[in-house]
């Protein structure tokens, strides 16, 4: 069983690619209790090959939710890989803004 299939079992949210691995959805909530395990199995996934990742399937978040995109947002950096996130929940995108990071998780 995969790493990222492992975490969304247990804790019943995660990243999960879809299209041939063109994006990602994201479902669940993600928040302190899960973040650790979301990160992980996100880690051993390839990035989507069209950079977007939807999140309209998120239902619970705090400030850490904040945190694990803008790692992704890191990590494709680092690999010279463009990622976008649409579908952005109101509340994310309101914390966003809060920390100052609305243009890097928001655009």
């Amino acid at each position: 069983m995969s790493v990222a299939r492992r975490a969304y079992i247990e804790t019943e949210a995660g990243f999960a690619p879809d299209d041939g691995g063109a994006r990602w959805t994201f479902a669940g909530s993600l928040t302190s209790a899960n973040a650790g395990a979301v990160l992980a199995a996100a880690a051993a996934l390839p990035l989507p090959v069209e950079g977007e990742v939807d999140l309209r399937d998120v239902d619970g978040i705090d400030s850490t939710a904040v945190a694990v995109l803008l790692a992704l947002k890191r990590r494709a950096a680092e690999e010279g890989r463009p990622l976008r996130f649409v579908s952005v929940p109101a509340a994310l995108a309101a914390l966003a803004e809060l920390y100052g990071v609305e243009e890097i998780l928001v655009a």
